[in-house]
């Protein structure tokens, strides 16, 4: 079995950063496992192309403590950003790896990759993000319009088309506005008004409500969906709306992964989130988090710090007493 000294679950930026801040450390060897065929899989899966990534997210503002740090800048050049780094500091990122399980034995924690145990680790960051899986309605889609919903933001325009948008963040204001140049599109909030849209984001969608691209739907909660007659969605609100589409999209972020968390004996609080301590380690001695699932409301650039964080803990708490 493989021995190394930090293994990193996740080749997103917290995971990046984690394996960027120990190498400068001087921790080795670090590999880093990504289940997918790329690294900062969020990013390539949900931002469209010409994304915004914002240094500053929400109106969160986050200064930079550690050596990673970036300003606000498109989605391909941040994602250029992260590439270049893996190859200026020679991170072992080893891609279409899903670590499966977590394991504590008398030399460390050993790390199930593909279903195989293969490696054994001093220390674990887990840097997988909130976003593994999109969030999905509590009702139910009709099998006869499930190529018409959608949980993930489109990269192609549709040509033409009703399209009805479900959210209120910033996803949602930006599916909507990037769809808006080729189709009719509508905005259900469940809320009255908008409160977690970003004011650049909010400036473009009230310029594209008063050109009459989009129309918003406050305050409409969505009962269930069905298939119309002609194969389009129906959407039935509580409120007694009923009105269709051509396209549904649900922009409603992700989830906690913490069905893998609890699995390999990470404890939640009663808000059903992670237990970490101040410097992200979890009860398992020697595990950290990194990233989304560490901090709420998170940023890439407090992604970023965490890395710092995190490894500088290891030194101070572990390798300074061998």
């Amino acid at each position: 079995m493989e021995r190394v000294k930090l293994a990193i679950v996740g080749a997103g930026p917290a995971g990046i950063a984690c394996g960027i801040e120990a190498k400068i450390a001087q921790i080795e060897p670090v590999v880093i496992f990504e289940k997918a065929s790329h690294i900062c899989d969020t990013v390539v899966r949900l931002f469209r192309p010409g994304k915004r990534v914002d240094a500053v997210y929400q109106g969160i503002e986050v200064a930079p403590i550690g050596v990673c740090r970036f300003e606000t800048e498109s989605k391909e050049a941040f994602l250029e950003r992260m590439q270049r780094w893996v190859e200026e500091y020679s991170l072992d990122v080893r891609l279409n790896c899903e670590v499966n399980y977590i394991k504590k034995v008398e030399t460390g924690y050993e790390l199930t990759v593909n279903g195989t145990p293969q490696v054994c680790a001093d220390f674990v960051i887990i840097a997988i993000g909130i976003f593994g899986k999109p969030k999905k309605p509590d009702y139910p889609i009709p099998k006869e319009v499930k190529d018409r919903v959608f949980f993930e933001p489109p990269h192609i325009c549709p040509v033409g088309g009703k399209v009805l948008v479900v959210g209120g963040g910033d996803t949602a204001c930006e599916v909507a506005c990037f769809l808006c140049k080729n189709c009719e599109v509508y905005i259900s909030y469940r809320r009255p008004q908008f409160f977690r849209i970003n004011p650049i984001n909010l400036k473009i969608l009230e310029e594209k409500v008063t050109e009459g691209k989009i129309k918003l739907l406050l305050a409409t909660d969505i009962e269930k969906l069905e298939a119309n007659e002609d194969g389009r969605v129906k959407v039935c609100f509580k409120e007694g709306r009923v009105d269709t589409f051509d396209y549904v999209y649900y922009c409603l972020g992700g989830s906690t992964p913490k069905g893998f968390l609890k699995y390999i004996g990470v404890e939640f609080d009663a808000e059903d989130r992670p237990i970490v301590d101040e410097y992200y380690e979890t009860n398992l001695p020697g595990v950290f988090l990194a990233g989304d699932i560490a901090v709420p409301k998170g940023t890439i650039q407090l992604a970023f710090n965490t890395a710092h964080i995190i490894i500088k803990r290891i030194q101070e708490k572990y390798l300074s007493q061998r």
